[in-house]
């Protein structure tokens, strides 16, 4: 169960994340209003505070989560962009999954 939660906790980071990027993009390249800052630096602040919630060390965190944001990017790029990912899209999205679960749930003699 650790790892289901890790996993959600993760999920949850990458799209606090995302949006956070996401709203600057669309005050800076398709011209919306200045406003969407606000709730964008909330957004990265709420990322940041999420990050700190794992119980491991900083670094193995933050390297581990790249593997989830590289996922769930791909997911915002079909769900919000509306591109379809391509099958090598789906396919580094795994490797870098699969590279999340080694860093995050490896056995180790802390």
């Amino acid at each position: 169960m650790p790892e289901l939660k890790t996993l959600l906790l993760f999920l949850v980071t990458a799209v606090a994340e995302i949006v956070g990027c996401y709203l600057p993009y669309l005050w800076l390249r398709e011209g919306k209003t200045i406003l969407l800052l606000i709730p964008a630096a909330i957004s990265l602040a709420l990322f940041a505070w999420l990050l700190s919630l794992h119980p491991t060390a900083a670094g193995r965190v933050y390297a581990a989560y790249g593997g989830v944001y590289i996922f769930a990017a791909i997911l915002w790029l079909w769900a919000v962009d509306g591109i379809k990912p391509t099958s090598w899209d789906l396919v580094g999205s795994g490797v870098a999954l699969l590279g999340m679960a080694i860093i995050m749930f490896a056995p180790r003699n802390v």
